[in-house]
């Protein structure tokens, strides 16, 4: 690779991550072809990617961003996890290090904070942005709902018994 491919890889990575919501950094090795491009489809599908960078240009990526110092997790084969909402990346590579030995979650990093296994963990346990729209959402239109449910129920109760005596007189 020579230097310009080196130093255009250096910003594109510093780019993405400058934007992550979230990093996730594993060892990778001795994990199939197979398995790794599952990875990348389910991350991908979730809105977010990896990459796989030599640890030397990772570092130096890294430098200059606004993200936590997590420079000392790049030993040995590692792969970079990252998407724009924070939990997508820590939760589908919880859960893949859960189903493939191989994969080891060693660290990560949430804006300046840095995240070690268990807290990335930690963070794939919560719900995601989009969920906690969905419950936000369902919490305010259910008042609304009761309320018109109590406003219409009077009006129904009415046409129940005016219901009732019109029944009663045509039975009679």
């Amino acid at each position: 690779m020579e230097r310009a491919e080196k130093a255009e890889l250096v910003s594109s990575l510093q780019a993405a991550l400058g934007g992550a919501g979230s990093i996730v950094v594993a060892q990778n090795s001795g994990l199939s072809v197979a398995a790794f491009t599952d990875l990348r489809v389910q991350v991908k599908k979730a809105g977010g990617q990896v990459k796989v960078a030599k640890n030397r240009l990772a570092k130096l990526a890294l430098k200059a961003t606004d993200v936590a110092d997590i420079s000392d997790l790049f030993k040995g084969p590692t792969v970079i996890a990252y998407a724009e909402d924070p939990v997508v990346a820590p939760k589908i590579a919880a859960a893949f290090a859960d189903k493939n030995q191989k994969f080891v979650v060693l660290g990560g990093a949430m804006g300046a904070t840095a995240l070690d296994a268990a807290g990335v963990k930690t963070l794939a346990t919560m719900p995601s942005l989009d969920e906690l729209r969905a419950k936000l959402a369902g919490l305010l239109v259910q008042p609304a709902a009761q309320i018109a449910r109590i406003v219409k129920e009077p009006g129904a109760g009415i046409a129940r018994v005016l219901s009732a005596h019109a029944e009663k007189s045509e039975a009679a």
